[in-house]
């Protein structure tokens, strides 16, 4: 059996930071992988240490950059990765159709059993990806995942999704299927020195629009960003500042400025 984890890296901004056209300045920006992605590459490895998955492959799209953040991924136990980037991805906004159309590609290529991703992104937050990848290729597919128990022999997954009103959902998955998974599914573990070192030795194929049969029109996105900017706050909030004494009368009197109590 084999597992495809979709997995990305993710850029966190620091508290300040400048706006250099339609993007924040790469050097006011930190890379890392995406948390919801991390609970689902360790519930893949998780499937490889109990003797249910042979193989454990990550697929990311990314510059040769991400590969830093991919080979966490591999020191957490994943068997090799794919790396998705071309030229003609540089520079613009890949919509979720797009992404679909490289993973479809790379799923041709895979054949996997199983594919697991994060319920969502942390930039861009769509949470559609897995559900969308899952319709293009034909999968079952389950989202929202916070339980897995995977029946190989049976050709089954049994899950646990998240539903509105703290309500849970209990259903079997023919696979092959698509799940994207919630936080809390497991405790993602940390990546070992040994990890480490052996992630460096671990495979990271990359490959660009050719080697995946597509064209630049192929994974054109239907979205593009026009302007972005730093919205003016409208906020006459306080920072009360000081020790306890200090910071209790400002309190008081700006409560009894407002009516408070009266």
């Amino acid at each position: 059996m084999k597992v495809l984890v979709t997995v990305k890296e993710v850029a966190e901004a620091d508290d300040d930071f400048a706006i250099e056209g339609t993007d924040i300045a790469e050097s006011d920006l930190e890379y890392d992988l995406n948390e919801w992605d991390d609970y689902a590459v360790e519930a893949a490895v998780q499937l490889a240490e109990a003797g249910i998955a042979d193989e454990v492959v990550t697929v990311t799209v990314g510059p040769e950059r991400a590969e830093e953040t991919i080979r966490m991924a591999l020191a957490k136990g994943a068997d090799r990765a794919v790396r998705v980037w071309d030229d003609a991805l540089a520079g613009g906004f890949a919509d979720v159709a797009s992404k679909v159309d490289l993973f479809e590609a790379v799923v041709e290529e895979e054949e996997p059993d199983l594919i697991l991703g994060g319920v969502q992104a942390a930039d861009t937050g769509f949470g559609a990806t897995g559900v969308a990848l899952a319709e293009r290729i034909g999968f079952e597919h389950a989202a929202v995942v916070n339980h897995l128990d995977v029946d190989a022999d049976a050709g089954v997954a049994h899950v646990h999704r998240e539903l509105e009103g703290g309500v849970e959902e209990l259903t079997d998955v023919d696979l092959p299927a698509v799940l994207t998974v919630q936080t809390g599914l497991n405790e993602p573990r940390y990546a070992s020195l040994r990890g480490i070192r052996q992630a460096q030795r671990k495979e990271i194929a990359p490959k660009d629009l050719s080697d995946l049969g597509l064209s630049a029109e192929d994974v054109e996105s239907a979205l593009t960003v026009t302007e972005m900017y730093e919205p003016e706050s409208e906020s006459d909030a306080e920072i009360i500042e000081g020790d306890a004494g200090e910071s209790a009368g400002r309190l008081a009197e700006v409560l009894r400025d407002k009516g408070v109590g009266a």
